[in-house]
């Protein structure tokens, strides 16, 4: 849903308080109304909803008149504040359809009464817990500076953002309202991921040897399709609690033998895929002010010396140097997929002028090249540019700065071998994603730093540019979203930054996922033991309505003694319904929010460490925070956001920060899409459109080079005789 107009939520809050209306009118009427218990179920839930909305009206009013503040620019509408009023207005459109539906078939034959019930109750905990977020949202608004959409000088909001997250209920965003906010083409796909993440979580402590196939089985996960609370419920346990090697382990599914070659059956076929192995030696780049002079780049030495840098090579079509002999020298296990010697009739085309350098996503700790191989092969193909995708070391095996400098030894040596890769590299593109992106970032500021060649241009779609848990509008999203939970977040950055390193040697370090590789028996028996579980979540009596259940006593001992989420009426206002628990926060300093109003809370607390150590502060860790010095020189920056994404804000503050300094950059925010678009490349439309924008910002960087002229070599850049 767009909102085009300052009008539109006016439409939205009449159409809300007519539909609580209505629905009030005929429930409260006749005493021999069907489904009596239903009927007061509704009752409560309506008159709640009709109160949360009458509050939340004039907070978005307030938003309308200042989030135009924020944007990058009048062109550019997209921040954190306007996302929150569209994630508010789109749960708002689901309770007024549905209530629309409830009163215009209430006395229908056909109305399943108890699944409707609980639908109205789910979205109204929602509704409850988005106005919590928005009161939230307005302390940031008078707290921070004018235009700015983070909270990095006053700790208080960002401590009591990681509180309220520890706190508050969150289990009604992955149950029956779960992904409400995107895209609705992208909402069986978020079913399913969530489905397969709570059925991987169950066996997670289970069967250790065999994580990927039981996590493979949909038939485990019965279940948690036919009852939407245990799903929602088990999601934050999941999401709060488990380890950083589970998260790893359950992102790494990707790059499983059965889901990867799907991906090679979906995606574009291309004439060279091979991996290749550099090994540790001093490379020589000539110095970018004076081609006579070079300047020496070591291998990466972090944490366990120098170790080999593992890469992959892609390429639409067979090129010049692709197939000799010095570069197959550097191919770890894999021979090219093609090559003019195996069909003769496939001819090797000349070099490329561009040369594409690619940085993976994964949040620094999951994840390699195989696992986003289905759009670089649609990049190769559109482009028609080769593709050196960097398979750098993971944390917290191999925290910073290991990956950045196996990024940046890769981006060197690729200088230096273009004509090995297919390229004559007379113009250089970087391109990444969330993680990926803040390595396209730090990589040309080492660069800079280094004296050599800066690339022609960098694609950071969603980029991480702010390792912090410093509170921001579009960070509140982290306490709703199912890919990208605080919670695990956190751990992201705590690995990346060596808050929870566990550093051993390069060989566990490459990002191999040999262990995921597992024998047909093993399948077999998890897909046995899942068609019973399937079969038995049918048999079990406490599933036959569609209320709030308790627990079967064996899904009770799969689950922590703190894992259970209360529960209070959903329906009902939660301070009213719960003052126990309000008199247990205020303890904690929560009696921030309107008097008689409290958000729902969880008694799934989650333990989130604080993002305290000193090295995400680290301009090398976090971008927004590197001094303009460090910046100026910055070839142009090319960001495509998602107006639904957490990390929203970190590509807003950083284009403005660029923009500000006279740093050519390019904002593009796209709609109805979560963290991690591109990895949902073919899944729909709106995916496909998003993955189409980078496309086109990579061709701009390709065909037009710098926004400003670039120098010839032996010349000084404009913005490097500026910086004093």
């Amino acid at each position: 849903m767009r909102l085009a107009s300052d009008m539109d939520y006016k439409v939205v809050f009449e159409a809300l308080e007519t539909v609580c209306e209505d629905n009030l009118s005929f429930l409260c009427g006749p005493s021999d109304l069907p489904y009596g218990a239903v009927a007061r179920r509704l009752v409560t839930c309506m008159r709640s909803i009709q109160e949360h909305g009458r509050a939340l009206e004039p907070v978005i009013a307030g938003f309308t008149a200042v989030f135009h503040h924020y944007d990058f620019d009048a062109q550019t509408p997209g921040n954190g504040y306007r996302t929150l009023a569209k994630v508010l207005l789109s749960c708002l459109m689901h309770i007024i359809h549905k209530g629309r539906y409830i009163a215009a078939n209430y006395n229908s034959a056909f109305f399943r009464a108890d699944h409707n019930a609980s639908e109205m109750e789910a979205y109204c905990s929602a509704l409850c817990q988005l106005r919590a977020l928005l009161h939230l949202a307005q302390q940031l608004i008078n707290d921070n500076g004018f235009g700015q959409l983070y909270s990095m000088e006053d700790g208080d909001m960002s401590h009591r953002f990681v509180q309220e997250y520890s706190s508050m209920h969150k289990a009604c965003f992955y149950g029956r309202c779960l992904g409400f906010q995107f895209s609705p083409t992208l909402r069986p796909f978020l079913q399913t991921v969530v489905i397969s993440m709570v059925t991987y979580g169950e066996t997670y402590s289970k069967q250790q040897s065999r994580l990927g196939l039981a996590a493979l089985s949909l038939l485990t996960s019965g279940k948690y399709v036919i009852d939407p609370e245990l799903r929602g419920a088990e999601f934050e346990r999941i999401t709060q609690n488990l380890d950083m090697q589970f998260w790893k382990s359950f992102w790494n599914l990707t790059e499983s033998g059965l889901l990867a070659g799907f991906s090679r059956i979906a995606s574009y076929p291309v004439q060279v895929n091979f991996t290749l192995t550099l090994p540790p030696v001093t490379l020589n780049l000539p110095l970018a002010s004076d081609p006579s002079l070079t300047a020496p780049v070591s291998p990466p030495v972090a944490h366990w010396g120098p170790g080999p840098i593992h890469m992959r090579l892609i390429s639409h079509e067979l090129r010049e140097g692709q197939e000799s002999e010095e570069l197959l020298a550097y191919s770890r296990c894999e021979p090219p997929t093609i090559t003019a010697s195996q069909l003769p009739w496939v001819q090797t085309q000349p070099r490329s002028p561009w040369l594409l350098i690619h940085f993976h996503g994964g949040g620094f700790v999951a994840q390699t090249s195989k696992s986003h191989e289905n759009y670089l092969r649609s990049w190769s193909k559109e482009l028609s540019v080769p593709i050196l995708s960097v398979d750098y070391s993971l944390s917290p095996e191999a925290p910073f700065p290991r990956a950045l400098e196996e990024c940046f030894y890769a981006y060197c040596w690729a200088l230096n071998n273009c004509h090995l890769l297919g390229s004559t590299a007379e113009r250089v593109c970087l391109a990444g994603d969330s993680a990926g992106g803040n390595l396209c970032i730090t990589v040309s500021m080492k660069a800079i730093c280094s004296g050599i060649r800066v690339p022609d241009g960098i694609m950071a779609a969603y980029p991480a540019t702010l390792l912090t848990t410093d509170a921001s509008p579009s960070r509140l999203l982290t306490l709703i979203d199912p890919l990208l939970p605080l919670g695990v977040l956190t751990k992201c950055i705590n690995a990346y930054a060596g808050a929870d390193s566990q550093t051993v040697q390069t060989a566990l370090g490459s990002g191999s996922l040999s262990a995921l590789g597992r024998d047909t028996a093993a399948l077999l028996s998890d897909l046995t033991q899942g068609a019973s579980n399937w079969i038995q979540s049918f048999l079990d009596p406490m599933r036959a309505t569609g209320g709030v259940r308790s627990l079967s006593p064996a899904a009770a001992q799969t689950r922590s003694p703190s894992a259970t989420t209360r529960r209070t009426p959903p329906t009902a206002n939660a301070t009213n319904s719960d003052a126990t628990n309000a008199d247990a926060t205020n303890a904690k300093g929560h009696r921030d929010y309107p008097e008689g109003f409290e958000p729902l809370r969880s008694e799934c607390l989650a333990f989130v460490r604080p993002t305290s150590c000193p090295v995400i502060r680290n301009p090398f860790v976090s971008p927004l925070l590197a001094p303009a010095s460090m910046l100026r020189g910055l070839p142009p920056v090319h960001i495509v956001a998602s107006a639904l994404d957490a990390l929203l804000d970190d590509s807003v503050m950083f284009a403005k920060k660029l923009r500000d300094m006279g740093q050519p950059v390019h904002l593009t925010v796209v709609e109805d899409l979560p963290h991690g678009f591109l990895s949902l490349y073919q899944l729909a439309k709106e995916t496909d459109v998003a993955a189409d924008i980078c496309v086109e910002e990579m061709r701009t960087i390709f065909q037009q080079g710098n926004l400003r002229k670039r120098p010839k070599l032996g010349e000084t850049s404009p913005s490097a005789s500026q910086s004093g």
